[in-house]
């Protein structure tokens, strides 16, 4: 009698269970079902109905009406504008805060973890409680938080909210104010672990702070850099809380995104499919995005 030789692959997976796969597949198994469930699951069952219209009661075909439709909406060009002007005001106040927070407190000896905790105080609060506390402070009467400050400097009230210039450039206040603690602390770890021997090799050739800054500091932080970018690109891109809740998208839909044009379609319309629509549309150019930086940042980390 001939013994039963096991084949390549049942080999390889009798050595794939010894290494501890298969260990490994049971912790991560409920990770990957919830992941599938909430995120996946959610993303499979939105193509069909981005070309049905439905209540949910009752659903018809459309084909592409839907699509069409949302790209027929006069407002999407405007939220797309407004979500475009939010995104580059975010990086502009948003992207270089943290950097020089990181690079300070880096500099920090006895003080270093207080300032850590105090930076990223803002995060703890609630998104819904921040953006009414600053709503709050964007009170446009003489007697706001923000105009009583103005009005000791000698300078008049702003009607801030409800002035078109100055609304969106409030939200982008209070939602720079609310998210520069993470990407803070983030870079402040990436500089904790860059070797000492660089900067004292800068100072022993006398480069002064600015000089250490942008030839040591910033290369060991490009990778992070790169990626933080990406991920508040994305972030900006998907800004909804923070407009709803301020200004509603006024005054005269200024400061309306794309993500509360979405909002409208599905709850204030009823019309869940353009919505669908619209989301799909947002993720396929937020995923040409993402793939255009990505090029781009690997060929300049090449070159």
């Amino acid at each position: 009698m001939h013994e039963a030789v096991p084949s390549r692959r049942s080999r390889g997976l009798i050595s794939w269970v010894r290494r501890g796969g298969l260990s490994t597949l049971v912790f991560f198994l409920p990770v990957l079902l919830s992941f599938g469930l909430f995120s996946w699951w959610p993303i499979l069952r939105s193509l069909p109905l981005s070309v049905q219209r439905t209540n949910f009661l009752t659903t018809d075909w459309v084909g592409l009406d839907n699509f069409t439709r949302v790209l027929a909406d006069p407002l999407l060009l405007t939220a797309t504008l407004n979500t475009l002007w939010f995104a580059l005001l975010a990086l502009v106040f948003g992207f270089p805060v943290p950097v020089i927070l990181a690079v300070f407190i880096a500099e920090l000896r006895r003080t270093r973890g207080l300032a850590s905790a105090l930076v990223y105080l803002p995060v703890i609060f609630p998104p819904v409680v921040a953006v009414l506390l600053w709503k709050a402070f964007f009170d446009p009467s003489p007697t706001g938080v923000l105009n009583t400050i103005l009005g000791w400097a000698g300078l008049g009230p702003l009607s801030w909210l409800n002035d078109g210039d100055l609304a969106m450039i409030s939200i982008v206040l209070q939602a720079t104010w609310a998210s520069f603690g993470t990407a803070t602390i983030i870079y402040l770890a990436t500089l904790m672990g860059v070797q000492t021997e660089l900067y004292d090799a800068a100072e022993t050739d006398g480069a002064i702070a600015l000089r250490r800054f942008w030839h040591v500091t910033l290369p060991q932080m490009r990778g992070v850099l790169l990626v933080m970018m990406l991920l508040q690109l994305i972030g900006t891109f998907q800004v909804f809380t923070e407009p709803y809740i301020m200004t509603n998208g006024g005054p005269e839909d200024r400061t309306v995104t794309i993500l509360m044009l979405i909002y409208r379609y599905a709850f204030v319309s009823g019309d869940y499919g353009r919505a669908t629509a619209l989301s799909l549309l947002l993720a396929i150019a937020l995923s040409g995005l993402s793939w255009i930086y990505l090029w781009a940042t690997k060929r300049w980390s090449t070159s």
